[in-house]
């Protein structure tokens, strides 16, 4: 401790005043001292103004980022500062940025807000507002109905194609275009009303949808898809054309004269007694389309939608009240965010009782059966998902659709002899997969996985939760057994009737003689 006497003379020395000194309290000493001690960091003294509603944070980050040194300060006092780093620069800026949209008020009252959290808010808003983007975009790359209808009537006002709901489609617009159900570009699904109906429309534009057309600008595919048959082909000539054309597809079966007189009365929709060149074009046309094909095969099975008319190559079926089942857990948009585990879980705790969806599983057991011993040959399943299941309000089965639906001749024709190297290579469709032949590298002709043991890996996941204590161990058993099923036309004719039937039976027993049968 010095004398006062000492430290007065300092005091002197140095050009102030000891008892000027002594007096001030500490918070008005001069403002070289705040210098001298070393200044708070631009983001504390932003917070702390913000804080104490001195200033409103946006305005203290727009004028620290304005100057180059602090207020107050007399120029032969101040010291220089150099200017502030990009760093420094970009954190004012996303404070101006993040902050200032909100009001002063609210401002003072978010003192602890970090910038990372409000980032993190703004992001949320952007990734959300770039979801809606994609998704209307996708939207408006599937849903192309109007382009459909468009390209339609224009072929039927020349002449080119007719069909039994032609006139209501296009002069009468007695077909109302409601939701679109599509899930590829090239074939467009609605649903719709017509005649007091709930219907479901599907029609083929693949080359409306190029990139590089305009939207709405029709293509011309008369050159193309309704190039057959010719004029001047008589009946009896498109009679075997039609024959020809099923053979390669369903295979050399005894019931095909049969159908080919389907199509031909399906032709005549006037019932003139004769088929003109448009009728024949548009048969022709739909014959082209592998569910139609389907739905004309399968028309007398109960698990089919039924064909109500066409237009050209577009045609109605009858509307399923329930569509898939995905349709009626989840909204579109919502789907891709979520796990599968989790979606899946959603669409249990979404979809019908547990006795509802046994009811729903058998139907889905004995259209298995109907594509095995169908009286067109035999059909594989291609796309073994729920997407492409339905029922009806009594929970009766209904197939929504058949596009990934083949017969077995066209399967084995596109499988047959083709070169491979892995089983992945010798994939029809999405699931109908044959084994590689490494030797001789070409693909086999039979499948690795029948449709039953298909369905079962789906009735796995769906019968299973939910399912009855007394039941669940007995069906997970039934259900392991059908999953292990072979495609090998050994196997098939041994296992496949005994493994479904017993299957059908366990759940009727526990569902019959109550409500839900």
């Amino acid at each position: 401790m010095e004398p006062v006497s000492t430290r007065h003379l300092r005091t002197k020395a140095d050009g102030g005043d000891s008892r000027v000194a002594q007096r001030q309290p500490p918070n008005q000493w001069p403002r070289q001292s705040a210098v001298r001690r070393g200044r708070p960091s631009e983001s504390a003294r932003l917070a702390f103004n913000a804080g104490r509603g001195a200033r409103p944070a946006c305005e203290a980050a727009a004028a620290v980022a304005g100057r180059p040194g602090r207020r107050g300060l007399r120029p032969s006092k101040a010291r220089a500062r150099a200017p502030p780093a990009p760093q420094t620069r970009l954190r004012r800026l996303a404070h101006l940025v993040l902050f200032c949209p909100f009001s002063k008020g609210l401002q003072g009252r978010l003192p602890g807000l970090r910038v990372k959290s409000v980032f993190l808010v703004w992001l949320g808003v952007f990734a959300g507002s770039w979801m809606l983007y994609l998704h209307y975009s996708s939207y408006s790359e599937l849903c192309r109905g109007r382009v459909c209808q468009v390209v339609i009537c224009d072929q039927y006002r020349k002449g080119i194609i007719s069909g039994s709901i032609c006139q209501d489609l296009c002069e009468l617009h007695k077909v109302e275009w409601r939701t679109c159900l599509s899930s590829a570009p090239g074939q467009q699904v609605y649903s719709g009303l017509w005649r007091d109906k709930d219907v479901t429309i599907k029609c083929g534009i693949e080359e409306a949808l190029d990139s590089k057309a305009q939207p709405d600008m029709p293509p011309r595919r008369e050159l193309v898809l309704f190039d057959k048959p010719t004029r001047g082909t008589s009946i009896k000539e498109f009679r075997e054309m039609t024959l020809s054309f099923l053979k390669a597809n369903l295979g050399d079966l005894p019931s095909l004269p049969a159908l080919v007189g389907q199509v031909l009365l399906m032709a005549d929709f006037n019932k003139d007694s004769r088929v003109s060149l448009a009728e024949a074009k548009s048969v022709w046309a739909l014959l082209q389309r592998n569910e139609f094909l389907l739905l004309l095969s399968l028309q007398e099975k109960e698990h089919a939608s039924r064909l109500l008319g066409y237009c050209g190559d577009l045609y109605l079926t009858e509307g399923i009240p329930h569509g898939p089942w995905h349709v009626a857990a989840l909204p579109p948009l919502l789907r891709p965010l979520l796990p599968p585990a989790l979606h899946s879980a959603l669409q249990q705790w979404l979809g019908p009782a547990w006795p509802w969806r046994a009811k729903i599983a058998i139907g889905l057991l004995e259209f298995v059966e109907e594509l095995f011993h169908g009286s067109y040959g035999t059909f594989y399943m291609c796309e073994t998902t729920l997407a492409n299941v339905g029922y009806t309000a009594t929970y009766d089965f209904k197939m929504a659709d058949l596009q990934q639906v083949a017969p077995e001749a066209a399967v084995r024709r596109f499988l047959q002899g083709r070169r491979c190297e892995h089983s992945s290579d010798c994939t029809y469709g999405r699931d109908c997969r044959a084994p590689c032949d490494r030797l001789m590298r070409q693909c086999k002709g039979d499948l690795i996985q029948p449709n039953l043991a298909k369905v079962c890996e789906l009735l796995r996941d769906y019968l299973l939760p939910g399912a009855p204590a007394d039941l669940r161990e007995e069906l997970g058993s039934q259900l392991r057994t059908c999953t292990t099923l072979s495609g090998l036309a050994s196997q098939v004719e041994a296992h496949h009737s005994l493994v479904l039937s017993h299957l059908k039976t366990l759940l009727w027993k526990k569902i019959s003689n109550t409500k839900y049968s």
